[in-house]
């Protein structure tokens, strides 16, 4: 099962993110990698790096991010690593959570999850 990381410069915010993905997909493999170790708000590479060694698996990571140091500080990790199956992928945060969470935990392959997630971009709420 592909893994999945939040990364939010929150910890509150990207522990929410993973509770909501959680409930409705409570086998998907989920971390949260939110705020500074001691709580404040930023971007920790130590956290995101931990969160991704979590949920790493032979079938990838995709790793959602909100805005700004998060998606540096997530390039970052990807160049050390050098894994061609850990990804970024650039969507809704809540929105491509979810749908992530359900589709990895049906068996989606990593480069379908990247493919669908992307296209949670133009999905309308109403």
């Amino acid at each position: 099962m592909v893994g999945i990381v939040i990364v939010s410069h929150s910890q509150k915010l990207a522990e929410g993110v993973v509770e909501v993905a959680r409930m409705m997909a409570e086998n998907a493999s989920l971390a949260a990698a939110g705020g500074l170790e001691d709580g404040n708000l930023g971007t920790s590479y130590d956290k995101i790096l931990a969160a991704v060694e979590e949920v790493y698996s032979f079938d990838g990571v995709i790793i959602l991010m909100d805005m700004g140091s998060a998606v540096m500080t997530t390039e970052m990790i990807l160049e050390d690593l050098n894994r061609p199956n850990v990804k970024m992928i650039d969507c809704p945060l809540v929105e491509g959570a979810v749908l992530a969470a359900v589709e990895s935990a049906g068996g989606r392959s990593l480069e379908e999850l990247s493919e669908l997630i992307k296209d949670s971009r133009t999905a309308n709420k109403f």
